[in-house]
């Protein structure tokens, strides 16, 4: 596993009164310090960009951004080629980065998109 370099501009982290993860820098533009804020901690900052690296994944939160509020797996394994283990693997990976909540019933599943931790995610990326 390589190590991460943390840029020596960061001086803090620490949780602000809503309990989001704050990093505070001391980089400055001109003569004006840019104080930095993430909604969303490093660790799953770097698991979204994994999982949407794949592309597979990729169409899976295009499809699911377009349903409301939730869609069946069943309704995945119909629509992708790939066999149920594969589309639970990428499921798997996109649940754990955040991405989806999965609401099991029994033995169906329905998918939704936590349109708040992708907002936060895009947030984040804009602040950069």
């Amino acid at each position: 596993m390589r190590s991460v370099a943390v840029p020596s501009d960061i001086q803090s982290f620490g949780k602000d009164a809503g309990g989001k993860l704050v990093t505070a820098g001391s980089r400055t533009v001109g003569q004006n310090p840019i104080q930095t804020t993430h909604a969303l901690p490093v660790s799953q900052r770097l698991a979204i960009l994994k999982a949407l690296g794949d592309p597979r994944r990729l169409e899976i939160i295009e499809r699911l951004s377009q349903c409301t509020p939730s869609t069946a797996c069943s309704a995945f394994r119909e629509c992708l080629p790939i066999s149920a283990a594969t589309l639970s693997h990428h499921l798997h990976e996109l649940e754990t980065a955040g991405l989806i909540s999965i609401e099991r019933e029994g033995k169906f599943a329905n998918i939704s998109l936590r349109r708040d931790v992708w907002q936060a995610f895009l947030a984040d990326l804009q602040s950069l």
